[in-house]
């Protein structure tokens, strides 16, 4: 069984929710405390394991490329400044070259037209899709429990969530069909049913591992819900030969997708930070005081 090397990240949606801000800059850039959304997904994959990261974007995201290029200037200015750690901090985000490609998705057809932009770079082996809307806290991170499963396994593997159950709507839901403590067997997954119309309260929330054949399968994957390609359709049409499991979510988890999931990660993650949690608890006690 081939390893898991290879993770596309999805990152050419608009940010509608985000507007006017994501007009000039890629909602993916937009921090939670001093780093990019991006930046924790790209994390999450290299310490899973992965070595290589494909980006699939729209037009117009040139900044995400430079994001992750050298800032010559900057660094360089930080240096003669005297703030070498500051610049060495730089310099250790920066992934060691040859290790992301850019492809570009011209027209806005959904997350399994993202995925089938990356065909090419992936090639005939299984792989990773991480959207970086869905920021996830954990030791050892959530994918590489995945990729663990996945090596057990074989197939696919998706992380799952349990959510509030009027809320499917929103989500690919999972139906489960057997349980070994690790993970969760799956039988079906439906993009976005109405509440009376789910099989559980378990949503896919931005994690995949995916077999080769789901990447063969969006190729002839016809719109969807939203009339939009759906990476859901395609991993569903693959679980007649290609096994399909999941793996809860074990640590913390916020949707950025959203200007309240955005603020409630913003507002824990300081919370965690050495520098910021006293502050953050003296405004909190200001915010319940004048309530």
């Amino acid at each position: 069984m081939s390893a898991v090397k290879t993770a596309v990240l999805p990152v050419a949606g608009l940010g509608t929710r985000f507007l006017p801000a994501s007009k000039a800059t890629p909602k993916v850039l937009l921090p939670i405390l001093d780093r990019p959304l991006i930046q924790y997904a790209v994390d999450e994959a290299f310490a899973a394991g992965i070595e290589s990261v494909v980006f699939v974007m729209g037009r117009g995201q040139g900044a995400i490329v430079d994001y992750f290029d050298m800032s010559f200037e900057l660094e360089t200015t930080l240096r003669e400044r005297g703030k070498d750690d500051v610049a060495a901090s730089l310099e250790a985000l920066r992934p060691p070259d040859g290790h992301m490609s850019y492809v570009r998705q011209t027209q806005p057809l959904g997350l399994g037209h993202a995925v089938w932009c990356a065909r090419n770079v992936v090639g005939d082996e299984p792989f990773a899709v991480l959207l970086p809307d869905e920021l996830i806290v954990e030791d050892p991170p959530s994918l590489a429990r995945m990729i663990d499963v996945h090596h057990e396994y074989g197939g696919s593997v998706v992380l799952v969530d349990e959510i509030d159950p009027a809320d499917t709507s929103r989500y690919g839901i999972i139906t489960p069909a057997g349980n070994d403590g690790e993970s969760v067997q799956v039988s079906e997954v439906i993009e976005k049913p109405r509440p009376e119309d789910a099989a559980s309260n378990l949503a896919v929330v931005g994690r995949y591992v995916l077999d080769p054949v789901v990447m063969e399968t969006l190729g002839s994957t016809d719109a969807g819900s939203g009339g939009e390609i759906q990476l859901t359709d395609a991993i569903n049409a693959s679980i007649a030969t290609t096994e399909l499991r999941a793996v809860t979510v074990g640590g913390e988890r916020y949707d950025c997708g959203s200007k309240g999931g955005f603020l409630d990660a913003t507002v824990n993650m300081a919370m965690k930070d050495p520098d910021l949690a006293e502050r953050m608890r003296g405004i909190a006690r200001g915010i319940v005081s004048a309530g």
